[in-house]
């Protein structure tokens, strides 16, 4: 990563902390306050010293100057806490907003742009490099106001006692920023390739755990884990990279900061021999203003060494936004969309004519397609896997361009407004996602519906059948991933979920995919009733549970071979015949 994109994504970083502009000036303000109650610290610790050495005063004459001191540590430990919890909320806010920010694309994306990229990559975005943002935000951005504003205040504090001692410490200073930029520039390249390879890691590992039976199968087990081992310690190396830059970035500012220290208290000594004798403004070095100095010159570079603590969090922040700030503002060439707006509720008509369907790449997936579907008819897309099928939902929904002609209710698809198309549509697929706390909150999903709607959905997704073998009912929490809940369980309270609210298109895709068979005979029961009140397409292998659909389409090679009604299909010759004599023989 060149200097020039390290500039663009610091700046970008910035721009992003007007989220929470106001916990981070509050945060800068409560670093200033502890710098003067140092000042205020180390003026008060000097003057009793002063007092007790130089002036033989009594400890019992000096009791309110501890007093006073003892206040100031423990005002200051209180303002230092203070600025901790300002500082965590401003990277909170922030990192919640950005992280809502990447959640809304990948909605407005959709399934068919989020699929073309491993999902660990994905979980790698949007946890770990927005959490690694974090630092940022609640103790770098703060920081480096205080860095210029804490020295300042300290050497305003010490040039009037002794301006040599003052000129040390500012002649010292810049030093150490010059060299954390030149080690920092190095550090945020190491933490860009190291998230590079986290997410290459994530993505490989997921995708060989979902394909374990085959790889076994192929008797690929054994390559596949070598393989992960060199991944996993590239990912190691490149890990080590970052800590070894952190490390040095530390040890430079440690090594220039007792430096400075150092000479600060070597002119004081050869002062007080009598070798040294300017500084102190024609007048004689003073243990008042030896001490001040002393005690405030490691408190002068605190805040740059806090600074270059921080340093590695804005190279970690910078890595991180690499990918972040290219997946927020690139392009994501899906579909064009109007300001037209359904109806909501109605049963939706579509009519498609020569339709192409295509990726977001411009690549032609399925077609030409031509088909009508009027209001309230309920249709079942049937298919060998790689015909088109999910390809045609994914269309409707609005996720994929298209060439050719398809309107809902009369309105061309691409001219819909997305939110009014989404409020349209319900959809069921084979993998049930809940990632609320409980069944009811599952099903609410934040909204408000009467307790009479909410018992019919129940009813109709035959979720009632085990909400009493649940030990709170609808407030059960269900466990990571919903792992209280069996797979047939789950899939009804989505199904719910789908019922709760009126809809005018309802799309199904495999429903009842991995159930059981009593569980698939309850869900397809469900769907069956529910699906008589508004438009409905369903994709599904399941044959035999499509006697009393209105319509059949049978799908082959991306196009639309045979349409009809189960026995009609059933009793000619062709696509749909030959996939239910399969179904029979797997039976």
């Amino acid at each position: 990563m060149n200097k020039t994109r390290q500039q663009e994504l610091s700046q970008w970083l910035k721009q992003q902390s007007v989220i929470s502009r106001r916990w981070l000036n509050l945060s800068r303000l409560l670093g200033v306050i502890s710098g003067l109650l140092i000042v205020a610290q180390a003026w008060l610790l000097a003057n009793l010293l002063h007092h007790m050495i130089m002036e033989n005063i009594p400890r019992e004459a000096l009791l309110l100057p501890f007093v006073q001191l003892i206040l100031v540590f423990i005002l200051r430990a209180w303002v230092v806490w203070l600025r901790e919890k300002a500082g965590f909320r401003a990277g909170m806010y922030i990192r919640q907003r950005i992280r809502a920010l990447v959640l809304d694309r990948l909605q407005e994306a959709g399934p068919a742009w989020i699929q073309g990229k491993p999902a660990g990559s994905w979980a790698t975005l949007v946890l770990e490099q927005i959490e690694d943002m974090h630092d940022f935000y609640a103790r770098y951005l703060p920081q480096m106001a205080l860095a210029a504003a804490v020295p300042l205040i300290i050497v305003l504090t010490i040039f009037p006692s002794n301006w040599a001692a003052a000129l040390i410490l500012l002649c010292t200073a810049p030093l150490i920023p010059l060299f954390m930029a030149m080690v920092g520039m190095g550090a945020a390249e190491a933490n860009r390739r190291n998230f590079l390879a986290l997410s290459r890691l994530s993505g490989h590992f997921l995708d060989r755990l979902r394909g374990m039976e085959t790889l076994r199968l192929f008797h690929r087990g054994a390559a596949e884990t070598q393989n992960i081992e060199r991944a996993s310690q590239d990912f190691r190396q490149r890990t080590m990279e970052v800590l070894r830059l952190a490390f040095l970035s530390s040890g430079v500012l440690e090594f220039f900061a007792s430096l400075s220290i150092a000479l600060v208290a070597v002119y004081f000594g050869f002062s007080y021999l009598g070798e040294l004798n300017f500084g102190s403004y024609g007048t004689t070095v003073t243990l008042f203003s030896g001490f001040l100095a002393l005690i405030l010159a490691p408190e002068f570079f605190q805040p740059l060494r806090d600074l270059g603590t921080f340093y590695h969090a804005k190279a970690q922040a910078v890595g991180a936004a690499d990918s972040l700030q290219q997946f927020l503002d690139s392009p994501l060439q899906r579909p064009p969309h109007g300001v037209h707006k359904l109806k909501n509720n109605d049963a939706l008509s579509i009519e498609a004519h020569e339709v192409y369907i295509l990726s977001a790449q411009g690549k032609r997936l399925a077609g030409p397609l031509t088909f009508s579907l009027p209001a309230g008819k309920r249709v079942a897309l049937v298919g060998p896997s790689g015909a088109g099928k999910s390809t045609v939902v994914n269309l409707l929904s609005g996720f994929l361009p298209y060439e050719g002609s398809v309107t809902l209710n009369g309105h061309e698809l691409r001219d819909l407004n997305p939110d009014s198309l989404h409020r349209n549509l319900s959809w069921l697929g084979q993998n049930p996602r809940l990632p609320a706390a409980t069944v009811r909150e599952n099903i609410l999903l934040g909204r408000e519906v009467s307790d009479s709607c909410l018992r019919a959905a129940l009813d109709a997704a035959c979720v009632s059948e085990f909400l009493p073998l649940l030990a709170q009912g609808l407030d059960t929490p269900l466990g990571e991933q919903a792992s209280h809940l069996s797979v047939g369980q789950a899939q009804r309270v989505a199904l719910a979920r789908a019922l709760l609210m009126p809809c005018g298109l309802l799309l199904l895709d495999e429903p009842a995919a991995s159930l059981d068979a009593h569980s698939e005979g309850l869900v397809m029961a469900a769907l069956d009733a529910a699906s008589r009140h508004q438009t409905t397409l369903m994709v599904t292998h399941r044959l035999d549970s499509l006697t009393t659909w209105d319509d059949i389409w049978v799908m082959q090679n991306g196009q639309i071979s045979q349409q009809g009604s189960f026995s009609k299909l059933e009793q000619d010759a062709g696509p749909f015949a030959e996939l239910l004599a399969c179904r029979l023989e797997e039976i």
